[in-house]
């Protein structure tokens, strides 16, 4: 099954949608012009005279080969997690600019390219900056202490449909399905996720979804956001520079050190819980959500080479058997694995 192409056109009901919010007038020249990056929504630059700004809707289905239905509820989330994080840090998301609950769609400004590059790119690119990954791990943990223990936002984001949907199933228990002998370690993970309820979780805490800003990280694609475990997010984050140390030649270290700089001011953050006991959190989980960007649902796309994956696989695997008890103990045994002679193939 091949994963369902973006649409070439909007739907009238975009259109329709500016200009009953006021954002563009009727009989207006509009240009809409896809935007790449995700699977489970379309978004869309549309540039009016003298202006430009986005528009977001949340699909049933996503695209990818494997079949994941989502709610299209979770549009509504993400918008309310963008209020918060607008509350606490404005700076941290786009500005908002209208929201449809019930059509499943919003607006909020453009940010151009040049001034706010994608995280992700960069790191593939070979940039990488150690003040980058500091400054998103410190963003990261001050959002996640300044909801810890809010009970408020815990009945609103009382999302854990849509997190097993968009989480736990496609990662965690499509990968225990893969790998049928970490099945019970796989699902005790998972089970421990779901019942975990200790601040506002973006869900998607991931290199494609963070633009690197004058003023700092601007977060992104907030549609799995649910008050639950913050370990989850340090965890999914860190995740991605491990699987970049793999195919960013000449940047492993610098990768490597940029994780453990991301996990430290995150974890200085933590005031809601004892520290050791998040950090022992994310660093289980972490493996797993290794192996999940291998076999699970939603495996990233430049894995290409055989020998990445199986590197992957043997390494998240002695990991979840064996976890460390902070991700500077994950980070350490990763790095190990790399420099083991009958990794040479794997030396840059």
């Amino acid at each position: 099954m091949s994963p369902t192409p973006a649409p070439a056109s909007p739907d009238p009901v975009l259109a329709d949608f500016l200009i009953t919010r006021q954002l563009a007038a009727p009989g207006e020249t509009a240009r809409w012009t896809p935007l790449a990056g995700g699977v489970s929504s379309d978004l869309w630059r549309v540039d009016l005279p003298g202006r430009s700004l986005c528009v977001k809707r949340a699909l049933a289905r996503l695209r990818v080969a494997a079949d994941w239905e989502a709610p299209v509820s979770r549009n509504a989330y993400e918008w309310a997690w963008m209020r918060f994080a607008s509350r606490h840090r404005p700076d941290s998301v786009p500005e908002l600019l209208a929201h449809d609950a019930e059509a499943g769609l919003f607006a909020m400004a453009y940010l151009p390219p040049g001034q706010y590059p994608v995280w992700k790119a960069q790191l593939l690119g070979g940039e990488v900056e150690l003040a980058t990954a500091a400054a998103v791990g410190e963003l990261l943990g001050t959002l996640h202490a300044a909801s810890a223990g809010d009970a408020a936002l815990a009945a609103a984001f009382a999302t854990d449909d849509n997190f097993h949907a968009l989480r736990i199933e496609p990662y965690l228990l499509a990968t225990a399905a893969a790998h049928p002998n970490l099945g019970d370690i796989l699902q005790h993970l998972a089970d421990r996720t779901a019942t975990t309820h200790l601040a506002l979780v973006h869900g998607d805490v991931s290199p494609k979804n963070i633009l690197v800003g004058p003023s700092g990280p601007v977060l992104l694609d907030a549609e799995c956001a649910w008050y639950g475990d913050p370990a989850f997010d340090l965890a999914f984050c860190v995740n991605h520079l491990l699987l970049k140390s793999l195919v960013v030649r000449g940047r492993r270290a610098e990768l490597l050190r940029s994780a453990r700089e991301l996990a430290a001011e995150y974890v200085r953050c933590v005031d809601w819980e004892p520290r050791p006991a998040v950090e022992a959190r994310a660093a289980s989980l972490l493996p797993a959500l290794l192996l999940a960007r291998v076999d699970g649902k939603s495996p990233v796309e430049y894995l290409t080479d055989d020998r990445h994956r199986l590197f992957v696989r043997t390494a998240a695997s002695a990991l979840l058997r064996a976890p460390g008890a902070s991700v500077a103990d994950v980070l350490d045994a990763w790095g190990r694995a790399l420099e083991a002679p009958t990794e040479s193939g794997m030396h840059d």
